[in-house]
């Protein structure tokens, strides 16, 4: 009788627990450990572009006939290529167009090809020379236009880089500012063209033609060199020839009175 009024008490203490338990929320699922995120590698920097001498001078301004000789004579393509395949470096000086406009009318024209790129050829130095370091170097200085110091003698002289002298024999130039450095290519402005004296030395002139003969010179000459000896002999023979005719005249004259 006992156990039967326990009953129903032991199911409701059952059936609160089971309620209990599914009211519960159920476990949360564990989270996946971080990956750890990769930093993005930074983009490369873009490569610097090749030297340009034309791009130079263009963005300097006030070299339009400079520039116009390079692209002419093709040498703007040797210096660009030269800095790529050469450690040693350049040196430019460049005159501007007021420069150029100092010269005589006309004479860049008068120039063939050949002379307008050893024109400028002269203004290049095979190699990269600061501002500091005109005064090391030796003269007659050699430049891209050839070693001969007659015809294409440049001489250079600086006082510590304040100030650099340039003379050719032909014009005396004095370097302006820096136009462009990188050190590997300088270029300076000057404010003359150097000239080279090859253009300006007087040529010798032409032997003269031989007078040509007069006729009969052959046989005056021949006579003029009559020497005494031979007047002497050509006299014997003309006191024989009369000795003879008197010979001959005396017996015709005896024969004819014996006839």
């Amino acid at each position: 009788m006992v156990m039967m009024k326990s009953l129903p008490l032991l199911l409701i203490v059952l059936f609160s627990h089971s309620t209990t338990t599914l009211a519960q929320s159920p476990a949360a699922a564990p989270t996946a450990p971080a990956t750890p995120s990769t930093a993005a590698a930074p983009a490369p920097a873009p490569s610097a572009p090749p030297t340009d001498i034309i791009r130079i001078l263009k963005k300097a301004g006030g070299f339009t006939t400079l520039i116009r000789l390079l692209q002419a004579t093709q040498v703007s393509n040797q210096i660009n290529s030269q800095l790529l395949t050469t450690s040693g470096g350049l040196t430019l000086f460049a005159p501007n167009d007021n420069a150029f406009s100092s010269l005589k009318p006309g004479f860049l024209n008068s120039l063939n090809d050949q002379q307008k790129n050893e024109l400028i050829q002269f203004h290049l130095l095979p190699t990269y020379v600061s501002v500091s370091n005109f005064d090391t170097l030796s003269n007659p200085v050699r430049t891209q236009a050839g070693e001969n110091p007659d015809r294409l003698a440049l001489n250079i002289t600086s006082s510590g880089g304040n100030q650099v002298n340039m003379t050719t024999g032909v014009v005396n130039v004095t370097l302006g500012g820096t136009v462009y450095t990188d050190h590997q290519l300088a270029v300076y402005q000057v404010d003359k063209v150097l000239l080279p004296r090859d253009f300006f030395e007087a040529k010798p002139p032409a032997p003269a033609p031989a007078p040509e003969k007069a006729k009969g010179s052959k046989k005056k000459s021949v006579d003029s060199t009559a020497t005494p000896a031979d007047d002497a002999e050509s006299d014997a023979v003309s006191v024989k020839q009369w000795h003879v005719m008197w010979v001959a005249s005396v017996v015709l004259l005896m024969a004819a009175f014996t006839w």
